[in-house]
């Protein structure tokens, strides 16, 4: 097997792994929201230290003891009605996949927080698109400066919606993009739309330093 292919299929395990780990937190989330957060938390350690697609190098993986994620707090999990927004595209270049579009389908509002757009990846295989950043972002102690993902459900990221169709969106599952990890990935930020004006505490920090690869 050549090294493309073996690079392909690592990456396709890897969503995969990561939408059975999804499914498992929205059966979990129904009765014990925080269980399921906890599982998430072991699913995604294991496969940054174990997975051939893991976005840890060599040194960050010999280096790895967890991902710093913080404690479940459940005042940040919400049940939203997605509300009309106005039109908006965000067109975003990559290195490996030319200009990757979203367009704006809707937004959701956060109660004490702000308001966040909801996105749809316009190109094959579609899916919804939740960025985030927060006041915090790039500061000390706080989260990675490009902010992070909530939803990303063409990569398995999918946290589901309620029996009355309200979406589900648990803040307390914000993860870093690949590029907090390895700047070689190119990753959609969140546009100004998706960034709050206040800090957020939970979900995953921004990594460590020495989890960091350098270019």
């Amino acid at each position: 097997m050549t090294p493309a292919a073996d690079s392909v299929l690592a990456v396709a395990d890897w969503r995969r792994r990561t939408a059975a780990t999804y499914a498992h937190v929205r059966e979990l989330a129904v009765d014990d929201p925080a269980a399921a957060h906890a599982a998430w938390v072991r699913d995604r350690d294991e496969m940054f230290a174990t997975h051939p697609a893991s976005a840890l190098g060599d040194a960050g993986r010999a280096s790895f003891t967890g991902l710093d994620v913080a404690p479940y707090d459940p005042a940040f999990r919400f049940e939203v009605e997605v509300q009309p927004a106005p039109e908006g595209r965000l067109d975003v270049a990559t290195g490996t996949d030319g200009v990757v579009p979203f367009e704006r389908v809707g937004l959701v509002e956060l109660d004490g927080l702000g308001t966040l757009g909801l996105w749809a990846l316009r190109s094959y295989g579609g899916g919804l698109f939740v960025p985030l950043k927060d006041s915090s972002a790039g500061q000390a102690g706080g989260t990675y400066g490009g902010g992070r993902y909530l939803l990303d459900t063409i990569k398995g990221a999918d946290l589901g919606q309620t029996a009355g169709g309200r979406l589900v969106l648990d803040l307390n599952f914000a993860y870093n993009p690949s590029c907090a990890y390895d700047p070689a990935w190119a990753c959609p930020l969140a546009p100004p739309d998706n960034t709050l004006a206040v800090p957020l505490p939970v979900g995953e920090r921004a990594p460590e330093k020495h989890l960091v690869a350098e270019l």
